[in-house]
């Protein structure tokens, strides 16, 4: 009689199990040790923190500086912040928004670093001005600026700058060359690909639109991000995205997105 198939005496049944088992131990230790372990942000701190890494669980590998914070927005995205907005409450944003001229333009657009606002979605501006207003973003004049403001100044000064032409010459698409953050991102340091949530070609409900903001602005910002300074994205989204970049892809990234405005004056 031959030997049974799966009998450990069959000499190719021990070998198959012996292979296996090699095979396996070799892709747990690329895939949790090696692979994490080449790159820069990655500190190791045990298996335990290794396979949460590979599970997609970022703020295991962030810095003690950038999980720091507390409470990063007490602002709850709702879709009652998109909604079309009357004719009066426009005008009396555009009341209000005489004092934000100064850095923001007068039409919204700016012609220092400031952020343009023109054409910025509602819930984005709502969403900013209440965190000024409660300090979970800083900023010496922005927080001094929104905390008279009210409820329903806010919402009268994200109508009247959502009712503003966007300043940029038509959308991001992919037939143009798109630096590889932007289209595709990194899935192996878990970021996400910009066109994703900031508009041009998709947006995430909450997310600004970026095009043809000042890049000297994009680059301050994604830097206070990966530093942890700026923390008041809902659940360390940014953070978590702009802490693997290099200053070179945050660099590209932003300009990128300013890019439009300067070739299109």
């Amino acid at each position: 009689m031959s030997e049974p198939v799966y009998a450990w005496s069959n000499v190719w049944f021990r070998r198959s199990v012996t292979w296996l088992i090699i095979l396996t131990v070799l892709f747990l230790v690329v895939g949790f040790v090696w692979l994490p372990a080449v790159h820069e942000d990655f500190t190791a701190a045990g298996i335990w923190a290794s396979i949460c890494r590979a599970a997609g669980r970022p703020t295991i590998w962030a810095t003690a500086q950038q999980q720091a914070g507390g409470e990063s927005t007490k602002v709850v995205l709702d879709r009652s912040m998109a909604t079309t907005a009357s004719s009066s409450a426009v005008g009396r944003g555009a009341t209000l928004a005489h004092n934000c001229s100064m850095c923001h333009g007068a039409q919204g657009t700016s012609a220092s670093d400031a952020p343009n606002l023109a054409g910025q979605y509602p819930e984005v501006v709502i969403k900013q001005l209440e965190d000024y207003r409660t300090g979970k973003r800083t900023h010496a004049l922005m927080e001094g600026l929104a905390h008279g403001l009210s409820d329903e100044d806010i919402r009268d000064l994200a109508a009247y700058f959502s009712s503003l032409p966007k300043a940029r010459i038509g959308p991001t698409t992919y037939d143009e060359p798109l630096p590889a953050l932007v289209r595709v991102g990194d899935p192996l340091r878990n970021i996400a690909p910009c066109i994703a949530c900031h508009g041009g070609i998709d947006q995430k409900f909450g997310a600004p639109w970026l095009e043809g903001m000042p890049k000297a602005y994009l680059v301050q910002q994604l830097a206070a991000f990966k530093s942890g300074a700026r923390h008041n994205d809902s659940f360390g989204q940014m953070r978590n995205m702009a802490q693997p970049m290099t200053a070179s892809e945050i660099d590209a990234a932003a300009a990128f997105y300013a890019r439009k405005v300067a070739e299109h004056p």
